[in-house]
């Protein structure tokens, strides 16, 4: 199943399930070129992953880490399909990175890995929309990962059964292909990150772990149109802007 966090034309916000371009609610069905996507959760973080895929801890210069790498992006960095994504003033180089959203689907804590996909609502796109200049200079990356806008987040929650162990993970940039992996390269699998993360901290419902991107991290510049793209999951897109 599939499903969409949407606003009706009335501006009610629903949640429809998706059968290809259609949403069902409440015994209508909207077009979904027709409505105004949201994202399909509504996290209180986003706890993403670095360095995740060996090709791309190479390509940014960096060793594997040995453990996750965590980082956090708070709600302001949420956007949503169709979204025009703003870059800090200043910003000189923001680049696209293509990810899976593990969605939570229920409060949890020292969640075991053989038990983690039970806490799992499903799966959906994410870009990590990154600001090489000041990630580059701070240990935190806050100015770096964390600025409004940063975390899209869609088109659509798709529960795990649709998402093949050997998804794709694809990111282009104008209609250009910039990223492609698979979710068969992650240093750590999902069920392996679940059981990291809740040993530290509490997830709650809605809350998304971004697992990492593939290889091929591409520069963005204003006004370019960027899609990221899993299988099973759909096509998010959204666009980048410079103030």
């Amino acid at each position: 199943m599939k499903y969409a966090r949407f606003r009706d034309p009335a501006g009610a916000v629903r949640r429809g399930n998706v059968d290809g371009d259609t949403i069902s609610f409440g015994g209508d069905e909207y077009d979904m070129d027709a409505v105004q996507l949201l994202p399909p959760c509504e996290p209180s973080k986003v706890v993403c992953i670095g360095r995740n895929y060996a090709a791309h801890a190479e390509e940014l210069g960096n060793e594997v880490p040995d453990r996750p790498l965590l980082f956090l992006k708070p709600p302001n960095t949420l956007a949503a399909q169709g979204d025009t994504i703003t870059a800090p003033a200043g910003t000189e180089r923001l680049e696209v990175e293509a990810e899976l959203g593990v969605v939570i689907g229920e409060q949890c804590r020292d969640v075991p890995a053989e038990r983690a996909m039970d806490v799992v609502a499903g799966f959906t796109c994410v870009d990590d929309v990154s600001n090489r200049d000041d990630q580059r200079q701070e240990k935190n990356w806050v100015r770096g990962k964390a600025f409004d806008g940063a975390a899209p987040i869609g088109p659509v929650l798709a529960t795990p059964d649709e998402v093949p162990d050997d998804a794709g993970v694809r990111s282009y940039i104008n209609g250009e292909q910039a990223q492609s992996g698979s979710l068969s390269q992650l240093i750590f699998d999902v069920p392996t990150l679940i059981a990291e993360i809740t040993s530290y901290l509490t997830l709650e419902p809605g809350d998304v772990i971004a697992t990492g991107t593939p290889e091929g991290v591409t520069p963005l510049s204003d006004g370019d149109d960027v899609a990221i793209e899993i299988d099973g999951v759909g096509r998010l897109t959204h666009s980048v802007r410079w103030p």
